[in-house]
């Protein structure tokens, strides 16, 4: 177990302000672009940058002041995310998807959880996969777990991992609202060296993880708990103990929102690029003539900035939704609940479709063949996107198009995807 340190701590930097993060994650852009091709060799980004998100202080925007942290909102996060894959998308995805857990343990883990995991000599990091691969067994004082689980993005520099076990002997029709949501410290699971093979976000460390007999202590465990439709109309722990609302909310909606923050920065970093390409080259048919003289070639960059900045806009637009709908839980003025939770992920979907469509429409077409050769930027940011365009949330979209229609049609309509 983690030594603690005293809690009430003072935030390293007090008058940090969310702008100051932001530039930070903004100055890292030039290193992230060269050391690309590096970070998709080892699978995840180097040390270096490791070390350089730990001084920025980036792996600390959702850990709460009480430990430390600087206890920023989703809108800070959001915009930290969209600078660092504006420089490399699969290191923006290894961190966004390990930092990120913070916001959620903190909201729903008790006070003697929190001081543990986050009071340790080491920042609090932790990869989270909802699918449940791994069986629980009740021992003294705890559980044990067993299982693989696979694309742990951010495993690479996880303290910890937030995951969904299945209790020993539970029946497979009842295993949905048996679940177990447990976090398990670095030295409870083995990753396997298994990522590096697919298509894009070669780097960004989605690793598996293998439990082979490894253990947690009960109060590190919640019983009958789906991480993605955790009942907040009680309030939180988080709230309770730190009284912020950020911590009062539902978390479904955060994920979407992290992935369409990456997905929006990949956009920005294909842009980037192209207008690079666009200053530099002549057109490729007669009459032959700069780029930047071409209307088409105008029109498209053009297109491209102002589509990815309408993206953008509505993606910060959920940021605030959520928050207000924190507020509003924590005050009890109004619900926030699995429909709304789904409401704001499926805007942030809205987010990654129309991210990728406008790159893939404006930038990619026309960038041309020279320039998505092996290993070029061009080619690197396309590969990325694209598996971001097939990922399995993006895949929701119809489905919860569908649920949340009936659920405004009828408020009994079963919450089923």
């Amino acid at each position: 177990m983690a030594v603690t340190h005293d809690v009430n701590a003072v935030p390293s930097e007090p008058d940090l302000t969310p702008e100051d993060l932001v530039r930070r994650a903004r100055d890292l852009r030039p290193r992230l672009i060269e050391l690309q091709a590096d970070t998709e060799e080892r699978t995840y980004y180097p040390p270096e940058i490791h070390q350089a998100f730990q001084t920025a202080g980036l792996y600390r925007i959702y850990i709460p002041r009480r430990y430390g942290g600087y206890e920023f909102d989703v809108s800070t996060y959001v915009r930290v995310l969209i600078e660092l894959a504006r420089g490399c998308v699969s290191s923006a995805w290894c961190f966004g998807l390990a930092a990120a857990h913070a916001l959620q343990v903190a909201s729903s883990f008790s006070e003697r959880t929190q001081a543990e995991v986050f009071g340790g000599t080491e920042e609090f990091r932790a990869a989270s996969v909802a699918a449940p691969g791994v069986i629980a067994r009740r021992e003294e004082g705890g559980w044990r777990l067993d299982g693989k689980v696979g694309y742990c993005s951010g495993i690479p520099y996880s303290t910890h991992f937030l995951g969904q076990a299945i209790p020993e002997g539970i029946a497979p029709e009842d295993a949905e609202n048996e679940m177990l949501l447990f976090l398990a410290p670095r030295d409870e699971w083995t990753m396997l060296d298994d990522w590096g093979d697919q298509l894009g976000l070669r780097g960004s460390g989605s690793h598996s993880i293998v439990f082979q007999g490894g253990r947690v202590p009960d109060h590190w465990v919640l019983e009958r708990t789906n991480m993605l439709d955790i009942d907040v109309s009680g309030g939180t722990p988080g709230l309770r103990l730190h009284g912020n609302p950020l911590y009062a909310g539902r978390n479904a909606g955060v994920f979407s929102m992290t992935l369409a923050a990456i997905t929006v920065g990949a956009g920005y970093n294909a842009l980037d690029e192209y207008e690079r390409l666009t200053r530099t080259r002549p057109t490729s048919l007669p009459p032959i003539v700069p780029r930047s003289t071409d209307p088409d070639y105008q029109r498209w960059l053009g297109a491209a900035n102002v589509q990815l900045a309408t993206a953008e806009a509505a993606l910060l637009r959920c940021a605030q939704m959520r928050r207000e709908l924190c507020e509003d839980a924590a005050s009890g003025r109004g619900p926030f609940g699995f429909e709304e939770d789904q409401h704001i992920a499926a805007i942030a979907r809205e987010v990654i479709v129309q991210a990728w469509e406008t790159t893939e429409r404006n930038i990619f077409r026309s960038a041309g063949a020279r320039v998505m050769v092996k290993d070029s930027r061009m080619e690197r940011i396309y590969r990325d996107m694209s598996m971001i365009a097939v990922h399995r949330n993006t895949g929701f979209r119809d489905p919860v198009h569908r649920l949340l229609g009936l659920m405004r049609l009828d408020d009994q309509v079963p919450r089923e995807v």
